[in-house]
């Protein structure tokens, strides 16, 4: 098993929670991608060993209170995402690059549905049609944000061994 610092894990979660918190303006809210399902698929397919979904239901909660939305829609969402993502993990991790970008794409969706599904069955509002582009923006984001928590993995581990 390849070792890289433990620090990289938190701190790619602490980034990801700080992008969506981030101020957008009115125009580019729907286009926000969920950072924390990014971040997390990485890590559920990288190091499934660190990473489940007891992990993905804590970092739910914990993005529910700094989001304030409803509490466990968060956590619901990203363990529903983790088990597809760790049921799908041997194809994933040898899709070539843009077939995991699509395949992300179609996770970000399914959120989107479980998201809409969970609103209107606690009769909260719905968020508008043009929040369903953001599965886009996240499928396009998906090739660099797996780069970049790659070479921050791989160079970790590649220093620490010399």
């Amino acid at each position: 098993m390849r070792s890289y610092p433990r620090w990289i894990l938190p701190v790619s979660l602490l980034v990801a929670l700080l992008l969506g918190l981030l101020p957008l303006p009115l125009a580019l809210q729907p286009l926000r991608p969920f950072w924390l399902a990014l971040v997390l698929a990485y890590w559920l397919i990288e190091a499934p060993e660190r990473v489940g979904l007891g992990f993905a239901f804590c970092v739910g909660l914990v993005a529910d209170v700094v989001y304030g939305g409803l509490l466990g829609e968060q956590a619901l969402r990203l363990v529903i995402l983790a088990f597809i993502v760790q049921r799908f993990r041997a194809r994933l991790r040898f899709f070539p690059l843009s077939q995991q970008a699509l395949t992300l794409g179609a996770l970000l969706v399914n959120d989107r549905i479980v998201s809409a599904g969970l609103h209107l069955a606690l009769r909260e509002p719905v968020l508008p049609w043009s929040y369903w582009s953001a599965p886009l923006v996240g499928m396009l984001l998906w090739p660099p944000v797996f780069l970049i928590l790659d070479a921050l993995r791989l160079g970790a581990w590649r220093k620490r061994k010399r």
